[in-house]
């Protein structure tokens, strides 16, 4: 017999949420520091991976210098597949960790080492670690969205999109689960998978500030519009959507669907591939306003807003800005991540290009 426990809530107060400082540079002084960084980039043998999340200028700035933009997993992997011996990655810090994990060999940079995540710091290792040992007839399964110290702790890594398919197996086999740190996607994964789950107490601050009687709303103003949802959000806004998927699953679904009016419930810098994606189609915000909302994030997370030109070029001219990995920690890390790769291989699945973050 062991001695369950109750994870405490550890969804960030609003208190402790920075505010979102987006940087605005334009005419002469953007086309300037965007000169400087492909100079720089060039001189550093670096290489350029930015999330769907950050400002636009970033994503187009990796697509013009042969980066990248697509989800936290698919950067490692972009970074890993290049031969540039520098991989700059343009958002939050558990995505710098990754990219090292899976690149040890490669010196990782970021623009803004404070750049980071609320469901990275609503999961700390001394807490999740007993929180495990207290459950340890069950397989550790964490979300990308941690740390790599998280991560080592875990047996299997889950992205959003491969997450139901994983605990499905999982619970095929007679497995029962710690899941972590996403409390709302957690839930998404139970109700659709159903299988036996002890739920972390975390959440995203973006996601959490969607709102189900307002989206409902929202709707009734637009009947032809269909709604995409990340389901890090809460249950009453998932209940309405029309696609339920990862970012990359959200922009496919903008393109693929016969609507041409969409309501998108995750973070706004998805809106600059979606526009690329389909140009012709209109994309609103899923309502944040409403009883209990903050609206701290205002659906743009203040920590991807730190990622800026300005920063980026200053950390590719110092060098500063560098993501270090303990030896220990990535050997045990690496497991769980590649339990996913080989999953996904086996049943033919795509899992690059389908995470989150």
């Amino acid at each position: 017999m062991h001695n369950a426990i109750t994870p405490p809530d550890f969804r960030l107060p609003p208190e402790q949420v920075p505010e979102t400082i987006v940087e605005q540079l334009a005419g002469e002084e953007r086309d300037e520091c965007l000169r400087r960084i492909k100079h720089l980039l060039r001189e550093r043998d670096a290489v350029m991976v930015a999330h769907y999340y950050t400002d636009p200028d970033l994503q187009l700035l990796a697509d013009e210098t042969g980066g990248h933009v697509s989800d936290s997993l698919d950067m490692a992997r972009f970074g890993h597949e290049s031969d540039a011996s520098t991989l700059v990655v343009c958002g939050v810090r558990f995505m710098g960790e990754t990219a090292k994990i899976l690149n040890p060999e490669k010196r990782v940079l970021m623009p803004d080492l404070h750049a980071d995540c609320s469901l990275d710091i609503g999961c700390p290792i001394d807490e999740f670690n007993s929180f495990c040992n207290s459950y340890p007839d069950r397989s550790v399964v964490v979300y990308a969205n941690t740390s790599a110290a998280v991560k080592a702790r875990a047996d299997w890594m889950v992205t959003s999109g491969s997450a139901v398919d994983v605990i499905r197996h999982l619970a095929e086999k007679g497995e029962k689960i710690i899941w972590a740190p996403d409390k709302y996607l957690g839930e998404y994964v139970q109700a659709q998978s159903g299988a036996d789950m002890v739920l972390w107490q975390g959440s995203c601050i973006v996601h959490e500030e969607f709102k189900g009687r307002e989206l409902a709303e929202l709707r009734k103003k637009h009947p032809r519009a269909r709604v995409l949802v990340h389901p890090e959000s809460p249950a009453p806004v998932i209940a309405q959507a029309d696609v339920v998927g990862s970012t990359t699953g959200i922009i496919k679904a903008a393109t693929e669907l016969d609507s041409d009016v969409f309501i998108v419930a995750t973070d706004r810098g998805i809106f600059y591939k979606m526009q690329q994606a389909a140009p012709d189609k209109t994309f609103m915000e899923a309502p944040t306003a409403g009883r209990g909302a903050t609206c701290k994030s205002c659906a743009h997370c203040p920590w991807m807003a730190m990622n800026s030109l300005t920063k980026l070029q200053e950390t590719l001219r110092s060098g500063a800005n560098e993501i270090f990995v303990d030896e220990d920690i990535i050997e045990r890390a690496r497991i769980p991540i590649e339990r996913l790769l080989n999953f996904a291989a086996q049943r033919k699945q795509v899992i690059y290009g389908n995470s989150d973050a």
